[in-house]
C-alpha cells in the first residue's frame, strides 16, 4: 500500500488495497500448502498414532478426516490449517507427539479441529482484509484532509495523528480477533475431546517448553500455532495472537 501510494497517489493506493485483499485471498485458498511447506511438514499414514488419534476426534467431531503432517523439530507445538473442513490439515512438532500422553495430544488435537470446524482460517484472512483497510482510510485521510489545514494547523494535525495511530488499531483488530477465536478453539477443542484436563494439562507443558526449546516459526504465521511460538521474546499482551495461556486455562477450567 505505502508503494501504491508513492507510485500512484490515492488512485494508487486504492488499487495496492486490492492487491492486498487479492493476496489475502490466496494466502487463504493456498494456506495449507504454503505453510506446511514452509515448515518441511512430512504427510503421515493412517496407521501412525497421531492420524489415529485424528481421525477418531474428526469423527466425533463430524468432520472430515484431515490430512495428517509432522513437523521435524524437538519444539512442542501444533497448527491446523486448510481453507475449509474438506481441505484441512494438521500438523504436530516430533517433541509434542514424542512428549504428550493420549489424553494430552486429544486435547491438544481437539483444539486444532475446532479451528478447521469454526473455519478460523477464512476468519483470519477477513480480518487481515479489514486491518489493511483500515490503513488504506487512514492514508487517504492524510493525503485530503492533511491538504485542507485551518489557521491552526488543525486538519493537519488530526490527519497525521490518524496516519499514525490507523495501523496501531488495525493490529490490535487483528490480535483481538485472534485472541477470541482462541478462546472459542479451546472451549470446542475441550468439548471434542470429552473434557477440558488433558488440554489443560497439554497447555501448561506446551508453555513450559517453549522456553526451553523454542520453535523456529515465522511471526507471520505464529497465529496459528495452538501457543504462539514467540511467546519467549517480549512481547505486549495487546498486541498477542494468544491469551496468557494462564488465563486460557482458568477459562477452561471454569467451563
Amino acid at each position: 500500500m505505502l508503494v501504491g501510494e508513492a507510485l500512484g497517489g490515492s488512485n494508487g493506493l486504492l488499487l495496492a488495497l486490492g492487491l492486498a485483499a487479492v493476496m489475502n485471498f490466496a494466502s487463504y485458498w493456498w494456506s495449507d500448502k504454503l505453510v506446511l511447506m514452509m515448515y518441511r511438514a512430512e504427510p503421515l499414514g493412517p496407521e501412525h498414532r497421531f492420524s489415529r488419534v485424528v481421525a477418531r476426534l474428526a469423527q466425533r467431531a463430524g468432520l472430515p478426516m484431515p490430512r495428517v503432517y509432522l513437523i521435524p523439530s524437538d519444539a512442542m507445538n501444533a497448527f491446523a490449517t486448510g481453507r475449509d473442513p474438506r481441505h484441512a490439515a494438521v500438523a504436530a512438532t516430533a517433541g509434542i507427539l514424542r512428549t504428550l500422553d493420549e489424553r494430552e495430544l486429544e486435547g491438544v488435537i481437539g483444539h486444532e479441529l475446532a479451528h478447521v470446524k469454526h473455519r478460523d482460517i477464512l476468519i483470519s484472512s477477513v480480518a487481515a482484509t479489514i486491518a489493511a483497510a483500515i490503513m488504506t482510510v487512514a492514508r487517504l485521510g492524510f493525503l485530503f484532509g492533511g491538504s485542507r489545514d485551518d489557521d491552526r494547523g488543525g486538519g493537519a494535525a488530526g490527519a497525521l495523528a490518524m496516519l499514525i495511530l490507523a495501523p496501531i488499531a488495525a493490529v490490535l483488530v487483528q490480535a483481538a480477533i485472534s485472541r477470541a477465536r482462541e478462546y472459542e478453539a479451546d472451549r470446542g477443542g475441550a468439548q471434542i475431546a470429552g473434557g477440558p484436563h488433558g488440554l489443560v494439562s497439554a497447555l501448561r507443558k506446551i508453555e513450559a517448553a517453549a522456553h526451553e526449546r523454542p520453535l523456529d516459526a515465522n511471526p507471520a504465521t505464529a497465529h496459528m500455532f495452538i501457543l504462539n511460538p514467540l511467546s519467549g521474546r517480549p512481547l505486549l499482551s495487546l498486541f498477542s495472537t494468544h491469551p496468557p495461556t494462564e488465563q486460557r486455562i482458568n477459562k477452561l477450567l471454569d467451563q
